[in-house]
């Protein structure tokens, strides 16, 4: 049982530093950033937080998927995906998801090109756009979590 009680121990800390980390670039960064407090350059600034940000997240959604996938695997509870009642597991996997592609897969190999395309343009606008998105996933995952946290205790919605 030592094995389940580090790969939750893992999960929790994954998942605290990849949703806080949203959560302080959707709350502080970016708005920081729109009002000109940390320079008057969008187009350099965000870069370079985005830049440290997102090994770290992309390297906590792996530990997550991994961690999570094993609790699974090695509890037998691919059973509660057939049930309502865990709706949060669910959950849980598809903000993972939503996650892992927006790191892995838009980000890179969308986002990016996108943004750089547009940096010129109107950078005021890019970053509302940008931000707004922060929040929706922010919101979500804070969803996610609060609901995981009182499920895995028993409080069935």
């Amino acid at each position: 049982m030592r094995d389940i009680i580090l790969m939750r121990a893992l999960h929790v800390v994954a998942v605290v530093i990849w949703i806080g980390g949203v959560s302080m670039v959707t709350t502080v960064v970016l708005p920081a950033i729109r009002r000109g407090e940390l320079g008057t350059d969008p187009d350099g600034i965000f870069p370079v937080f985005e830049r440290r940000f997102a090994w770290q997240a992309r390297v906590c959604v792996l530990i997550v998927g991994v961690t999570g996938f094993y609790m699974a695997w090695r509890l037998v509870l691919w059973s509660r995906f057939e049930s309502a009642s865990f709706w949060w597991m669910h959950a849980m996997v598809a903000v993972w998801l939503l996650f892992t592609l927006m790191l892995f897969v838009v980000e890179p190999l969308i986002l990016r090109h996108r943004l750089q395309r547009e940096a010129g343009q109107d950078p005021q606008a890019m970053l509302a756009r940008l931000q707004r998105g922060h929040w929706l996933l922010l919101i979500l995952s804070l969803i996610t979590v609060l609901a995981a946290v009182a499920g895995s205790h028993g409080w069935v919605f």
